[in-house]
Parts: C-alpha cells; sequence; structure tokens
C-alpha cells in the first residue's frame, strides 16, 4: 500500500489486519477477511458457525420463535406487514416467498437500485415482481450518487460503499414512511461467511454496528468530508438533508414505531446454492446467461450490477481473497466441494479482471485507466503483494 496516501484512506479494517497470512485448514479463507477469527486448530469463525448450525442450534425451536414473531405483526385485513429488502436475486427472492406462502404475510418489497442494471438483473427484478410482490425501487439522486461512488473508489478502494449504505438504511426509511414496524434481511453475512460473532446468538443487529461491520470503519458523513477536502464535492452539493437517505432514520423514530429488523437465517439453516434453486422454481430467478461471473467459477450470485466485478476485484487486492474465494469457501461449508476442489477453483479463477464492463465503470466514475490502476495500487499490502519484475503477485495462495 502507498503509505504516502494512507491519510486519504477510510478504509481502517486495512491498519487491523495481520501481517503474517494464515489459512483455515478447513476451507479456503485467509485472516486477511476482516474480523474473521482462526481458533488454535486452524479453524475460521465461519467453519465453526457451520458446525454449530448442523448440531448445535435447535431448528425445530428457531422456527417457532419465527412463528411467534411473525403471528405478533400479522395483519388481518391483507395490510403490509413486513418490508423485505431485496433486488429479485435469489436470496432475498427466498425470504420474500417464504414469508408470504409458508407463513402467510403480507411483504412490501423494496429495492435500492443497483449503479448500473445488467440485463439478467432487470430481467430477475420484473421476474420477481411478475411472480407477486409489490415493490418500491428507490433511486438516489444520480449525480450524486456517482459522485460519492468517485469517492469510495478512491478513499475506500470500493466504488461499491454507497450501494452498501443504501442496502442497510433503505428499508428503515421505508418502514418508516409506510408504518411497518418490522423487516426481515436474508443472511447474517458477518457469521454465516466469516466476519464478527458479536451478533452470532441474536436475530437482529443495531445500527452501531454498521460503520464497523459493514462500512470499513467509518460512514457516509466522514466520506463526505473527505469528499470537500479533496474537491470532488463543492459545499453547494451539501444541503441539511442531502444525504439522509444514505443512514439510518433518526433512532427516535425508530423507537417510536417499534420498528424491528430480523434476519431469516437466524431461523433456517441458510444454504446459497438452495435458496439459488428455490428462487428458480418460485419466482422466475435465472443464472448469468453468460455462463460463469468473471473472477469466479458460479453463475447465480451477485448479478444485478455491471460494477459488482470491481467489489470483488478490490476486496482481492486489499485482501488477497477474491471472487472464487468467497463461493468456494461457502460451498465448503455447505458441503458442495471439497476443500481440495476449492483450492483447484481458487487457483484457477480468483483475481481474473472484470473487463467485461470496465469501460462503463471508467466512465460511471468519470476516470481513466491509469488512475483506475493508480488506485487499485495504492491498495495493495504490502504484506500480501510483491513486483517481479515489473509484474504484481501474491506473496500467498492457499494450498
Amino acid at each position: 500500500m502507498n503509505t504516502s496516501n494512507t491519510q486519504h484512506i477510510l478504509d481502517r479494517q486495512l491498519q487491523k489486519l495481520p501481517k503474517e497470512v494464515v489459512y483455515c485448514k478447513r476451507c479456503v479463507v485467509s485472516n486477511q477477511r476482516p474480523r474473521i477469527t482462526i481458533d488454535d486448530e486452524g479453524i475460521c469463525s465461519a467453519c465453526r458457525y457451520t458446525d454449530k448450525k448442523k448440531s448445535g442450534i435447535d431448528w425445530k425451536s428457531r422456527e417457532e420463535e419465527l412463528r411467534v414473531l411473525l403471528d405478533r405483526y400479522r395483519s388481518k385485513d391483507g395490510s403490509f406487514d413486513v418490508i423485505v429488502p431485496g433486488s429479485g436475486g435469489k436470496d432475498s427472492s427466498y425470504v420474500a416467498h417464504q414469508l408470504k406462502v409458508k407463513y402467510n404475510m403480507h411483504p412490501l418489497t423494496v429495492t435500492w437500485a443497483p449503479f448500473l442494471y445488467t440485463d439478467i438483473g432487470w430481467k430477475n427484478y420484473q421476474s420477481f415482481i411478475q411472480s407477486g410482490f409489490n415493490n418500491v425501487l428507490f433511486s438516489p439522486d444520480g449525480k450524486m450518487h456517482r459522485k460519492l461512488a468517485r469517492m469510495a473508489f478512491d478513499h475506500k478502494g470500493d466504488a461499491w460503499e454507497p450501494f452498501a449504505y443504501g442496502q442497510k438504511s433503505l428499508a428503515f426509511h421505508i418502514a418508516v414512511q409506510y408504518g411497518i414496524p418490522l423487516i426481515f434481511y436474508g443472511e447474517n453475512g458477518e457469521v454465516e461467511y466469516g466476519g464478527s460473532t458479536k451478533n452470532e446468538n441474536k436475530p437482529f443487529e443495531s445500527f452501531d454496528d454498521w460503520n464497523e461491520l459493514y462500512f470499513k470503519g467509518s460512514g457516509v458523513d466522514e466520506l463526505v468530508q473527505m469528499g470537500l477536502e479533496q474537491k470532488l464535492l463543492q459545499p453547494a452539493d451539501i444541503g441539511s438533508h442531502a444525504f439522509d437517505i444514505y443512514k439510518a432514520p433518526e433512532r427516535s423514530k425508530i423507537e417510536q414505531l417499534g420498528i424491528e429488523m430480523h434476519w431469516y437465517s437466524y431461523y433456517h439453516h441458510w444454504v446459497p446454492q438452495e435458496n439459488f434453486y428455490y428462487a428458480s422454481q418460485h419466482t422466475g430467478f435465472e443464472a448469468n446467461p453468460e455462463g460463469r461471473s468473471e473472477g469466479t467459477y458460479s453463475k447465480y450470485a451477485s448479478l444485478d450490477d455491471k460494477t459488482d466485478g470491481f467489489h470483488w476485484y478490490l476486496g482481492y487486492i486489499k485482501f488477497g481473497l477474491g471472487r472464487a474465494s468467497r463461493d468456494a469457501q461457502m460451498e465448503i461449508r455447505s458441503g458442495h466441494i471439497t476443500r481440495e476442489e476449492a483450492v483447484a477453483l481458487v487457483h484457477r479463477y480468483d483475481g481474473e479482471f472484470p473487463k467485461r464492463y470496465f469501460q462503463e465503470f471508467l466512465d460511471y466514475l468519470d476516470i481513466n485507466e491509469e488512475h483506475f490502476w493508480k488506485i487499485v495500487d495504492r491498495y495493495r499490502m504490502p504484506h500480501l503483494w510483491e513486483q517481479n519484475n515489473g509484474e504484481w503477485r501474491l506473496k500467498h495462495v492457499v494450498s
């Protein structure tokens, strides 16, 4: 990492990465994934949670908890009684359909629009609605959103960050607007895929967790301030409520309405591939018609946005863990592939450059290729990367 620019970097996870790289002996994750832990036996916290899912959780009891919760909130007149954030992808489609059909709820689904819809993303979104769901599609101010994405790319190494803000906040704003006190997200990704275990035994989280667990240690306010200092934003862009939608509503409003969020994965055993099969059968979800997604071997996840590939690619640059690694970790834990197969897939696909939408990504951020690579190289951690004959290579690869 270019240490001369560290004062302009808002990804605070990077400062906490262990300098010695250690891989989980059961899956293919390393201790470079933020907030993950690897125990004395060499097993990561996500794999340990998988063990707990298989034998340490009474799923019948959890479902009874869910039924009691939903009985408390279910409307008697057919009015909306639960909000489900989602894109029409496999996971949100699974959750919304289960709540509606299995539990007789009346969901209002809400979608924070991608930066640049893919054809298959738009098709899946429309198929989901046509399968029987009410939906609110929210598109933030296009000019401001692009500026935030550019600032996030430069100062957080991830242009995708403004989408993450909306992904967390929008459901709460809609809940306040419509007076719907229950929100259901899909999975607690921190415990399912490796991260903090602080909410492992709870069906919910706090707003106070967002910056640390999802926003790399700093929220939209710090990003905006950096944009002003770097003159990527002008004072005229900043109104008193210009960025409210990117943050949680006032806590007093949430408490007044008694709004609470829950993870569906707390109540039901979460298997992403099974969600894909379910959504394909019930909501018309289709996998990537172009074959596997760039950077991995799979074709059914993260399909909505033309910029998604760069989110995964920058993760590979910062942590040495790419999109194939993420998919392989999940499928080992689900029992779909062996570690040996996963290692081969990681070696073949991890770090593949997402060239299909590269020019559109540059155009969206209003940058050139030279600036793109300057930022990429800024986020190469010296304990992970070295140059050999002018080419970058990872010092450590799973084996």
